[in-house]
């Protein structure tokens, strides 16, 4: 019986050993990244969330919008003896259209101030910082819930077909009510977001990580199922880490190259 000759592998397999350990000589041999490079390049791609300059902008429009429609109210709707005055800064207009569009004015901002606020905190989403953005999702919306709801109470006031006085000061009413408080809503938001920017934390998954480094105590992370959370709400938060932890391994990737590229 014919002995068989080498199988092709056997042939193949001192060269394929020699490809191979050329191989990883190769990675052996390149430069060596420290860590501390790593880091610091990783620490740069931090991006505050500008809305704070928005939100003031909007508080100070506010304020300037109610202390104007009392102004209106007082000397145009209620003619206390300065008719002249009004005429020749209003003209025909009556002083309480003007309010109300005044109002519309304001609620058009507050809509525009929602989307920014909300496109600039998807960011922040995706860059890792879930936390931040759970903490933010209902309180960047307060301000246009509080004006959407001071919007229904006007039209049921204009509904009503009161007196003049009675409704004037029933616009006047549920203007100030508004102030009173979605400015402490605005104030409270730039705090919270100027409070993040300015301690320009690693994103959630790095400080997970470092918390069980060094702590041996550390608290469990909030991937999992958890005693008393929805599984909706631990499908969402891990769809967020999965997305967020394919964009950190490209961008880790690229900052790979190009540090090996420098050195």
């Amino acid at each position: 019986m014919e002995t068989k000759g080498p199988s092709l592998y056997e042939q193949a397999g001192p060269s394929v050993d020699m490809s191979r350990s050329l191989e990883e000589d190769s990675l052996v041999d390149g430069p060596l990244i420290s860590v501390d490079a790593l880091h610091s390049a990783i620490r740069r791609e931090f991006q505050t969330v500008p809305t704070p300059c928005h939100a003031g902008l909007l508080s100070l429009l506010h304020v300037v919008y109610v202390v104007l429609s009392m102004c209106v109210a007082v000397l145009c709707v209620l003619k206390f003896g300065q008719e002249e005055v009004c005429m020749s800064i209003l003209g025909n207009v009556r002083g309480e259209s003007v309010i109300l569009f005044g109002k519309v004015c304001l609620w058009v901002l507050v809509l525009l101030f929602t989307g920014c606020a909300q496109h600039h905190h998807n960011r922040a989403r995706s860059r890792g910082y879930l936390r931040f953005y759970r903490q933010m999702q209902g309180l960047k919306h307060l301000p246009l819930t509080v004006h959407s709801a001071g919007n229904v109470l006007l039209l049921v006031v204009l509904a009503a077909q009161l007196s003049v006085k009675v409704h004037t000061y029933m616009l006047l009413s549920i203007i100030g009510l508004e102030l009173l408080v979605a400015l402490p809503c605005l104030i409270y938001y730039t705090v919270k977001v100027m409070q993040f920017n300015r301690e320009r934390a690693a994103p959630d998954v790095s400080q997970e990580e470092h918390s069980h480094n060094f702590s041996i105590s550390s608290l469990p992370t909030e991937t999992g199922f958890r005693e008393g959370s929805s599984l909706e709400e631990v499908v969402e938060k891990q769809a967020d880490l999965i997305e967020y932890l394919k964009q950190h391994n490209t961008l880790l990737s690229k900052r790979l190259l190009n540090l090996t590229a420098q050195h």
